[in-house]
């Protein structure tokens, strides 16, 4: 023999890992030279790996039937029981692992074997039902067998029953435990039973060879061969491969992941065509690989499409009987693979196939390594929720159990639904003369039928286009069926409608001055303006702004509080040709004047005093109060027209990445196209409209616009009130209020706070700006049936809404979809490509149609980024606006918010960039490294935690940190808490892990020198700010919102002093006094209520150290003495 001739039978680890893929798919077992030796000792026997593994799991859950296999085999001809009965008993005296049991010895399971008895076959008669009936009892049996759990510790762990359909006909149902058996095993019990009832039937005796081994001896020999070098070897390979897995894939589901699985499960079937078969099978062969290779390949590329995660790991049964003499044996030898595919935007089909090839041969390669001892190494974070290290497999049936002929008597394996899902999907593939079919089993608490059907058919649509195009990008390739794309694309986005012509928002609201002028058009505090009366001194003011140079493509600032001023400045701004760019005036002096500077504002509208630190030599500034004697001698009549419907109409500052707010400009056409489409879409007609939103937010403009541009009267809270529950609902009340605007957290309060009668008047409610929780929805329902609800979606570079959805209390929709697009909008859920993404399927939302805002305020590349071409238009220079926002298509069209996919937040409604805030830190000279994130320890309560490294010990405090921070940022934006690190945590490529970062905050500072309540008012005090802070403690001196309070929790402190202390606060009293000291003196300035309030926080500290007994015995004897009183 030739030495290269000899060379190529000395196999490698990878080259017998491919003669042994071979093998499989032809059905043919491997061979290797070392051979498992006999146990020398008798008795009981260690339990292997996946037996350990099983054993434990069913400690777990006893009762589960989750491990139980199962199989119904037609038996058609004429069938001697007898023999059957006797060919079963010769299988269960062959094979030791069926007549196997477990037991604990020494705190350790063991097998135990015992001795072989004769097998009782149960036979039931169903001859007397007709067919119908037959086949229902049949299926019914099957299940009800199929779920019956096994006794572990007693035998056998085989069932066997036999249900007599006719004289000719019968089903054998067959179940074993997974923990002596395997699909391998049921393949050589069929095949030994076919051969011993033929040899009994004929008379002649059994014609199977004595095993040379049982699998006690299997487990003996793993146990000791598995460890040292060998088992070093296998689990460095191991850990290198699976380093830094997601250790979840996260598949669009229908419904949330239980805590604990249940395993419930179906499937749905797919049968690929013959050409298509062949063509998988020949691409396969061109590249070098298996058509498992290929299956996986394509089946990997389905789940990335789906979940957008660029690591897949997909787990796969291998029959791990790579020794000849495990061939023939009944009992658990089958091991799991994980096969790893890594993706990136650029890879193709074939690329792919090439590096799951790869993947494969070295897994097998290294497949003696028990599943159960690498979950064991690698000690991923266990939850009874999903599977550990991978959720989906694939199992390609190379064998598949076929009819068998035996002297007169046929045997035909029948289909049948277990009803349960070990993983969250199963993929099962086999071949019939010459076509691939497949079995997709999935787990129903996750999915609908609907859902895994939809999935099956890209599947497979997946597969046509990687084999005739394999070059192609992976993302490229086509999963939706045209009528899919059709609907997706345009069914859902034909919003086409026809408005009345306007070329600017203000002609709308001079027409309604002109129709309504006697009617009320603003209430603000103890202001009341008609339409002539609002549209008058609007139309004076922006008589002096023209002569002030005011004109198209101008901006002006805005720099006033809440109040009838601030309408009248918008409204004269507007008419005058220019743009408003509203200012906070409680926003920090730095960023104010930053927005001015970078808008290029000539003039500024505000009052005295002055702001501080604002840019007065560039900018001309207007004292409303101070000038407008002058003012009010200008004309009251309407101005000539010289604004286009593409001039601006406002600039609002959102959040930027850069470090920087960044300036969206609204046209007066995408101002024009909000409000006219909410026209449409809302059916009540706005009387009296609460505008909750500063004016600096965009939120804002729907409803002024929306009020006075079709007659309706517009109530201005007052500064500082409009979050307060109590102060808001007297309003409504008294104003009659019939449409609300509010973020879904504050309108949560309203109904938690206010009396329902003083809401009565509310028709249509509207929540916005952060997820709409389910809960609230039933709330609503519950407490104003009267009044409908709805759920919008819309970033400002979209004109305040994009999309509108109508809860509907009975529909309990979770979560709360943001419905679908408004009038002449498009919404668009897309991939990477700008291609569209299945219905469920998560994609980034992009938005066209008219209220598309005319970009970033100098910020080109940044507009061009982010305002791009839509190619799904037939109008010239049409574009889209990238949101950033993920969500997915429910099967209506309605769509569901998913979240971000960069590092942007909202909080309470505030769009924040992170990146803002962490810039904002890095400025300080005590910080070395900073990172930002959201944190939710109560569900809807979102903070921000900073996590910072300092240059040296001590370099700054929490409290100098926010101090800082005050300076730069506004109240929404600052963090709620601060945590020191040694240093950030890093990823394997160098980048900070974000998912890293401790969530347990119990290091953080929040005080600098702690006071201890000194009276039972600020001892009742401390209590509450602790419980809505969800602090340990607070110091009489900590300031609320520097330990994270915000506007939203300052209405609970104020809602729980009232109900603990009886005493009306008013929200602004926590504003100026903010800490519990102060907030103590506030309350017990009132000299007449001090006795009782102290009294009653007195008494309330004695209740709350009292048991439920003494309560209870407290109130009898109140009870009785009362009764006692009255009867005198």
């Amino acid at each position: 023999m030739s030495s290269s001739s000899k060379r190529t039978l000395e196999l490698s680890g990878k080259r017998r890992a491919v003669l042994e893929a071979l093998l499989r798919e032809q059905g043919v077992g491997a061979v290797k030279a070392e051979r498992i030796p006999r146990r020398e000792e008798s008795g009981s026997a260690p339990l292997s790996f996946a037996q350990h593994r099983l054993w434990f799991l069913n400690q777990l859950e006893p009762d589960s039937p989750l491990y139980n296999i199962h199989a119904a085999v037609s038996l058609s001809g004429p069938l001697n029981v007898p023999v059957l009965q006797r060919s079963m008993s010769e299988i269960l005296r062959r094979h030791e692992a069926l007549r196997t049991t477990f037991a604990v010895v020494d705190d350790r399971p063991v097998q135990v074997i015992n001795e072989a008895a004769g097998f009782k076959l149960p036979v039931s008669d169903l001859q007397e039902l007709d067919e119908s009936a037959r086949e229902r009892s049949v299926n019914a049996r099957a299940e009800e067998e199929a779920h019956r759990p096994f006794d572990l510790t007693k035998g056998p762990l085989l069932r066997a029953n036999l249900l007599r359909l006719g004289e000719t006909e019968h089903v054998l149902l067959l179940t074993i435990h997974h923990i002596v058996s395997d699909g391998w095993s049921m393949g050589v019990f069929v095949r030994e039973l076919a051969a011993l009832y033929e040899a009994y039937v004929a008379g002649r005796p059994s014609p199977l060879q004595e095993l040379p081994l049982q699998y006690a001896d299997f487990a003996a020999w793993q146990r000791g061969w598995l460890q040292g070098d060998v088992l070093e070897e296998q689990l460095s390979y191991w850990k290198r491969q699976l380093a830094d897995a997601s250790p979840l894939l996260e598949l669009p589901t229908d419904r949330p992941r239980p805590p604990v699985q249940s395993y419930r499960g179906a499937h749905e079937t797919l049968l690929l065509s013959e050409s298509l078969s062949w063509s998988l099978k020949e691409l396969g062969r061109r590249e070098g690989a298996t058509l498992f290779m290929t299956l996986l390949a394509a089946f990997s590329t389905l789940l990335y499409r789906y979940t957008n995660q660029a690591d897949i790991l997909v787990g796969t049964p291998i029959a791990n009987r790579n020794r000849a003499e495990t061939e023939s044996l009944i009992g658990f030898f089958i091991n799991t693979l994980v096969l790893r595919a890594r993706f990136s935007e650029r890879l193709t089909f074939r690329a792919l196939l090439r590096q799951v090839r790869e993947a494969a041969l070295e897994a097998y390669a290294h497949q003696d390594l028990p599943f159960e001892k690498l979950v064991e190494e690698l000690q991923p974070e266990r939850t009874l929720s999903h599977a550990p290290l991978f959720q989906v497999m694939l199992d390609l049936q190379n064998a598949p159990m076929r009819d068998m002929q035996l002297q007169g008597l046929r045997l035909m394996p029948l289909p049948f639904d277990s009803r349960m899902a070990k993983f969250d999907l199963t993929l099962t593939m086999g071949e019939t003369d010459g076509r691939l079919s497949g079995l997709l089993e999935y787990n129903t608490d996750l999915f609908e039928a609907a859902t895994v059907r939809r999935m099956a058919g890209h599947f497979e649509r997946l597969l046509e286009t990687a084999v005739s195009n394999p070059d192609e990008q992976l993302s490229r390739l086509r999963l939706l069926a045209e009528a899919e794309r059709e609907q997706i694309l345009f069914e859902w986005n034909d919003t086409q409608a026809e408005y009345e012509t306007v070329q600017c928002i203000h002609e709308l609201f001079e027409r309604q001055a002109e129709r309504t002028p006697e009617t009320v058009a603003l209430v603000s505090k103890d202001e009341r303006l008609s339409y002539r009366e609002l549209n008058e001194r609007a139309n004076k003011l922006a008589h002096h702004l023209r002569r002030l140079g005011t004109g198209p493509e101008t901006l002006v600032g805005i720099h006033l509080a809440r109040s009838a001023e601030t309408v009248v400045a918008i409204l004269g701004v507007l008419k005058a040709g220019g743009g408003y760019l509203p200012l906070d005036p409680k926003q920090p002096p730095e960023r104010l004047s930053f927005m001015l500077a970078d808008a290029g504002v000539k003039l500024l509208l505000t009052r005295e005093p002055l702001p501080a630190k604002m840019p007065r030599q560039k900018t001309q500034i207007v004292c409303l109060d101070k000038e407008w004697p002058a003012i009010a001698k200008e004309s009251a009549e309407n101005l000539g027209g010289t604004v286009l419907a593409d001039n601006p109409a406002y600039l609002i500052y959102t959040s930027g990445s850069t470090g920087r707010p960044k300036g969206v400009m609204v046209s007066h056409r995408n101002l024009a196209h909000s409000t006219l489409a909410r026209v449409a879409y809302y059916r009540e007609p706005v009387k009296s409209f609460l505008l909750l939103s500063p004016f600096a937010f965009d939120s804002s403009v729907a409803g002024l616009f929306w009020t006075l541009c079709r007659g309706g009267m517009l109530v201005i809270p007052e500064a500082d009130s409009h979050q307060d529950p109590a102060h808001l609902a007297e309003l409504i009340a008294r104003h009659s209020v019939s449409h609300l605007l509010s973020l879904p957290s504050l309108y949560e309060l309203f109904l938690q706070q206010a009396k329902a009668r003083q809401l009565a008047s509310l028709r249509t409610v509207i929540v916005a700006g952060e997820p709409c929780p389910t809960r609230l929805v039933e709330r609503h329902g519950e407490t104003l049936p009267q009044a409908s609800l709805f759920n919008e979606y819309g970033p400002t570079e979209a004109t305040v809404w994009s999309s509108v959805h109508h809860c509907l209390p009975s529909t309990r929709q979770r979560p709360v979809p943001i419905g679908r697009p408004v009038a002449n909008t498009q919404i668009y859920l897309l991939d990477s490509q700008l291609q569209p993404v299945p219905v469920g399927v998560t994609g980034e939302v992009y938005i066209g149609g008219d209220g598309l805002a005319r970009g970033y305020l100098n910020h080109p590349a940044l507009t061009a980024e982010r305002f791009v071409p839509d190619p799904f238009s037939r109008t010239p220079g049409a574009r889209l606006y990238k949101t950033g926002d993920l969500a997915r298509f429910r099967t209506d069209g309605q769509i569901q918010f998913v979240g971000r996919n960069d590092f942007q937040v909202k909080i309470r409604g505030h769009r924040i960039e992170l990146s803002e805030i962490e810039f904002a830190l890095a400025q300080h000279p005590g910080i070395k490294e900073a990172v930002v994130l959201p944190r939710e320890k109560v569900a809807g309560d979102k903070r921000l935690t900073a996590y910072v490294v300092l240059h040296q010990a001590e370099a700054a405090t929490a409290k100098q940190l926010r101090e800082f921070l005050k300076e730069k940022l506004p109240e929404y934006m600052l963090p709620s808490s601060f945590v020191v690190l040694d240093t950030l945590p890093l990823t394997a490529t160098g980048k900070v892990d974000r998912n890293a970062l401790p969530i347990d905050e119990s290091g953080v500072e929040t005080d600098e020198s702690y006071l201890a309540p000194r009276t039972v008012v600020e001892e009742v005090l401390e209590r509450i700010f602790a419980e809505v802070l969800q602090l340990e403690r607070v110091g009489v001196r900590d300031g609320f919102f520097e330990l994270g309070g915000h506007s939203l929790l300052a209405t609970q402190v104020v809602s729980r002093v009232r109900g603990a202390l009886g005493v009306e606060l008013p929200l602004r009293k926590l504003f100026a006094a903010p800490t519990v000291e102060g907030l103590a003196a506030a309350i017990l300035e009132d000299v007449g209520e001090r006795r009782r309030v102290e009294r009653t926080a007195e008494l309330l500290l004695r209740l709350s150290n009292f048991s439920d007994e003494e309560v209870d015995d407290l109130l009898e004897e109140r009870i009785g003495s009362v009764e006692e009183r009255h009867t005198q």
